[in-house]
């Protein structure tokens, strides 16, 4: 059936996904280290289709407005960028790179 696993021998990072309508950041959870334990490691997966993701914060590309989700699960297929963002408090998205 489902493998158990210890929740202490995992580790959250923070993440950013833009999608068409939405800036999502938020938690994924990854291995501790060694074998697929890159956040680049948990989007190459081709056996998972979602990205699993808790504490949220969505933010619309159309009109700027933002809500909290405790967990939502996004279709890798929607992501057009994603990359990992330093811990930010949930006030609001991480701020946009600087040329």
């Amino acid at each position: 059936m489902f493998e158990q696993q210890d929740s202490s021998q995992r580790r959250t990072e923070r993440a950013a996904f833009e999608t068409d309508r939405l800036l999502i950041v938020g938690d994924v959870t990854l291995p501790p280290e060694g074998y697929k334990s890159r956040f680049s490691d948990s989007l190459n997966r081709d056996e998972l289709e979602f990205v699993s993701l808790t504490n949220c914060e969505l933010t619309s590309l159309t009109d700027g407005t933002t809500r909290h989700q405790d967990f939502l699960m996004l279709s890798k297929r929607h992501i057009r960028l994603a990359y990992p963002v330093a811990d930010e408090s949930p006030a609001g998205p991480p701020e946009p790179p600087r040329p």
